[in-house]
C-alpha cells in the first residue's frame, strides 16, 4: 500500500503538466490580465455589478416577468462603459482562454481514459459521447 507521502508516476506527470501548462505564454498572458483587473477595485466593482444585474434581469426573465425598456437600457449602458474599459475587456478574454485551457485539458484526460490509450487528432475532432455511461446519449 502506498503511503500518503509516495509520488506515483500520474502525479508526477501531472505535476508535469501542471507546469506545462503554467509556462503556456497564453495563460502567462491571461494570468497578468487577471492580475490587473483584480488589482483594479473600481474594475472589480463596475464588472460585479453589472453581473448581478445581468443575474437578476435574466431571473425576473425566468420568473416569467417581462423585462421593462429602462432595466434594458441601463443593463446596456452599463455594460458598454465596462466594454469601453480596456482591463475589464482584457480580463474576460483571460477567462475565456483559461476556460478553453481547462476543457482541452478535460477532454484530453477523459478520451485517455475513455479509450485506454492516447486520443489522436481525430479521436478529438469527434463530437458525440464523453464515455460510456455519462448518461448524454
Amino acid at each position: 500500500m502506498q503511503t500518503i507521502t509516495e509520488e506515483t508516476t500520474v502525479t508526477l506527470k501531472t505535476k508535469e503538466l501542471c507546469q506545462a501548462i503554467l509556462d503556456e505564454p497564453a495563460l502567462r498572458t491571461a494570468r497578468a490580465s487577471i492580475d490587473r483587473f483584480m488589482a483594479d477595485e473600481l474594475t472589480k466593482t463596475q464588472y460585479e455589478n453589472l453581473m448581478t444585474k445581468g443575474q437578476a434581469l435574466q431571473q425576473k426573465q425566468h420568473s416569467g416577468q417581462q423585462l421593462t425598456e429602462s432595466e434594458i437600457k441601463a443593463f446596456e449602458k452599463e455594460r458598454d462603459v465596462l466594454m469601453a474599459n480596456p482591463v475589464a475587456v482584457a480580463f474576460m478574454k483571460a477567462q475565456e482562454e483559461l476556460h478553453h485551457i481547462h476543457e482541452s485539458v478535460n477532454k484530453h484526460v477523459s478520451k485517455t481514459l475513455e479509450l485506454g490509450r492516447v486520443p489522436t487528432e481525430e479521436d478529438m475532432a469527434e463530437g458525440g459521447s464523453c464515455g460510456s455511461g455519462c448518461g448524454c446519449h
